[in-house]
């Protein structure tokens, strides 16, 4: 074809190779529709053991779909399922979405550090366990966890153990200006107070070595042992003593077991952020200076929380507990760990 023949061409004569690259790629991802509904209750080197339904008698072993990239997916995550659901042995389905998050438990490895760590999701409640003596309480860890709760959108519930050994009057004293549920158990009883808080929710427990939360998990769930061993067979893992587990209640409900935790690193919260879960005080903290950390004199003078103190607006009891959450998150506190 000379040159001046290309000129009596248009649109029509226009022909295009069939091949790779002739179509874009869709963005689009699969919306899965028909994806079974589960809840995450163990992880182990990338596998996720997941209960159907959130029945414990259906276990099935899965892991992320390559869509889901390295979307983060921790125990109580409420997730959808595809592929191979059965539970059968050698079986793997996929995890293609997660669930937004009503709550999380969140930490980090100490107060500098950038990197925040979800340890539990969608848990009601944490049940802050500490025994009364051997060891003696640590209210800098207390005060802690009630910080992690607070900003997590957790309820916190302070469990209190060996009272055969001690008297629980004093640290109830302590939180006495706070709206915190406090349960009293001892080793010669049955945690039935506890129990009937935890039925048909889902709890993290926590709390240091020798404080007697393995006892109380053993007395709420006596096939706890046996629980562990079927998520760990399902993930082909391990339950080891750094890994969170969720395990049935008989009566209903679940509970996540969270040994690994021993300290709480709180770089991710801010100061507004404990102030929110105060009803009153929230409001008056917005009329504080920039960058006000509601620590009061010296390091806060024109705070106005002691204004609403003055006003009659909230007890200086109140406003002491404030601060006392306010100075652990700030590592100000004595005992941190």
């Amino acid at each position: 074809m000379s040159p001046r023949d290309w000129r009596k061409l248009d649109e029509s004569d226009v022909r295009v190779r069939p091949g790779r690259g002739s179509r874009p790629r869709s963005k689009r991802r699969p919306e899965h529709a028909d994806a079974d509904a589960a809840m995450v209750v163990g992880v182990d080197r990338g596998r996720w053991t997941c209960a159907l339904a959130e029945d414990p008698t259906r276990l099935v072993t899965a892991m992320r779909a390559r869509e889901m990239g390295r979307t983060p997916v921790v125990v109580g995550d409420r997730v959808g399922l595809v592929g191979d659901t059965s539970g059968q042995p050698d079986t793997l389905a996929r995890i293609v979405r997660v669930t937004e998050r009503t709550s999380v438990l969140r930490r980090t490895a100490d107060d500098t550090d950038p990197f925040e760590r979800v340890v539990v999701a969608n848990a009601e409640q944490l049940i802050i366990v500490t025994a009364l003596a051997d060891p003696p309480p640590r209210t800098g860890f207390i005060d802690r966890c009630l910080v992690a709760s607070y900003a997590g959108g957790l309820t916190p519930v302070l469990c209190l153990t060996k009272a055969d050994l001690a008297s629980a009057d004093e640290l109830l004293a302590a939180y006495a200006e706070l709206d915190l549920q406090v349960i009293v158990t001892r080793f010669d009883h049955e945690p039935d107070e506890l129990r009937e808080r935890l039925v048909n929710r889902l709890s993290a427990l926590v709390g240091h070595s020798g404080v007697g939360k393995s006892t109380l998990v053993n007395k709420l769930l006596p096939n706890a042992h046996r629980a562990i061993g079927a998520v760990s067979a399902v993930g082909k893992g391990r339950h080891t003593s750094t890994a969170a587990i969720a395990l049935p209640l008989p009566e209903g409900g679940w509970v996540v077991d969270t040994p690994g935790i021993r300290s709480f690193g709180l770089a991710h919260i801010t100061p507004d952020d404990i102030v929110a879960a105060f009803p009153g005080m929230a409001e008056a903290a917005e009329e504080c200076p920039s960058g006000c950390g509601h620590l009061g004199a010296p390091e806060d003078p024109d705070c106005n929380l002691d204004t609403l103190v003055t006003e009659g607006g909230a007890t200086e009891g109140r406003l002491a507990s404030l601060r006392r959450l306010l100075a652990s998150r700030a590592g100000l506190d004595e005992y941190a760990d």
